[in-house]
């Protein structure tokens, strides 16, 4: 008898998709609260297999909250109210707690942020690593102890049969993150979401990190969908990128595509933000508030912080009608109407 549903693959669907999210929406509600607040709202994202996609945006935009949302693992107060999120011939979203227990942790699995407060403290790296290992692999706890010891050494932890007994408070930040993807490879999965993988790490740890994640990926030719606000971890790691803002994706492409020919005015800013100081040291900062944006029914979901609109004369359409995901500048695709065919080139218009 079957106890769930295998629908149809979705409309971006193919044999080299590894993830195809469509109209997902996650409404979140308060605590008391009477109404919901869609914290994702249309999302349409792909992540094809063997590529490493960054997900992009200020802290708020959705992005941690689609992740869980592809996991089922939403908080309480968040869950999925529309849209389909495609793994392989299965919607995650419809599928029923028991089903989608088989498949996390072994075809797609995610990395935290703060990994050493998601390490259980109760436990040792062992257990913790074996797990896996014996849901989804069905190896013996004699087998999987040994198969922890080869992990462990495989992300670069020393001495790892002594690392194997030791508890989450005997790690470093650093440390504690070899372990979770030492965890988290260990189902084979084909699909890793990093969710701000090197957050609170010093700069020489979080290079290693990036590095072993990328060689990983090399290694088992899986999926990364990379979640990060840092625009240089983006360059450094990532083949594509979708810039999401108010819970959906305005801008996407290859990170050459985006970063070097950004055509939304919040790409732009992001950019601006990331990469440069004024005369007196400081950087610059967009701006307004993203939070703003979620109460807006109608228009460009930017219109409230662009000025863009402003210097091209187009607030009274950018009010009235939000713009599709459309082609524009050098191929990649964005949601803005300054960027639609014909228009003028964005960098021109704002005189740089």
């Amino acid at each position: 008898m079957r106890l769930y549903h295998r629908p149809p693959p979705g409309p971006g669907t193919t044999l080299d998709t590894a993830l195809d999210i469509r109209g997902l929406r996650v409404d979140f509600a308060e605590p008391g609260a009477a109404s919901t607040t869609p914290a994702v709202d249309g999302l349409d994202l792909t992540v094809r297999r063997g590529e490493i996609v960054a997900l992009v945006g200020e802290s708020g935009s959705g992005k941690t909250l689609t992740a869980l949302g592809v996991m089922g693992l939403l908080p309480p107060g968040a869950r999925v109210t529309g849209g389909r999120i495609t793994l392989g011939d299965e919607d995650l979203a419809a599928l029923p707690p028991k089903r989608m227990d088989r498949i996390r942790g072994h075809r797609i699995a995610m990395l935290f942020q703060q990994p050493k407060a998601m390490l259980d403290p109760t436990a040792t790296v062992r257990s913790q690593v074996a797990e896996p290992l014996r849901l989804h692999q069905g190896l013996s706890r004699r087998r999987a102890a040994s198969r922890v010891v080869e992990l462990l050494r495989d992300v670069g932890i020393p001495e790892p049969e002594r690392r194997a007994s030791a508890y989450a408070h005997q790690l470093s930040g650093g440390m504690a993150q070899r372990v979770m993807i030492a965890a988290a490879l260990a189902g084979e999965p084909g699909l890793l979401i990093a969710d701000e993988p090197t957050t609170a790490l010093d700069a020489t740890v979080q290079a290693q990190i990036l590095q072993l994640l990328r060689r990983k990926q090399r290694e088992s030719g899986m999926s990364v969908l990379l979640i990060t606000h840092d625009l240089g971890i983006v360059t450094s790691i990532a083949d594509r990128v979708a810039v999401m803002y108010a819970g959906r994706v305005v801008e996407e492409g290859s990170v050459h595509e985006v970063f070097d020919e950004p055509e939304h005015p919040y790409t732009r800013a992001l950019l601006k933000a990331s990469l440069l100081q004024s005369e007196a040291g400081r950087f610059f900062s967009i701006p307004g508030s993203a939070t703003q944006s979620r109460s807006l029914d109608h228009g460009c979901r930017y219109q409230n912080r662009c000025q863009l609109a402003q210097a091209l004369g187009i607030t009274g359409e950018c009010s009235g009608t939000e713009p599709p995901l459309h082609t524009c500048g050098g191929g990649h695709r964005c949601r803005c109407w300054a960027s639609r065919p014909g228009a003028e080139p964005v960098g021109e218009a704002v005189g740089v």
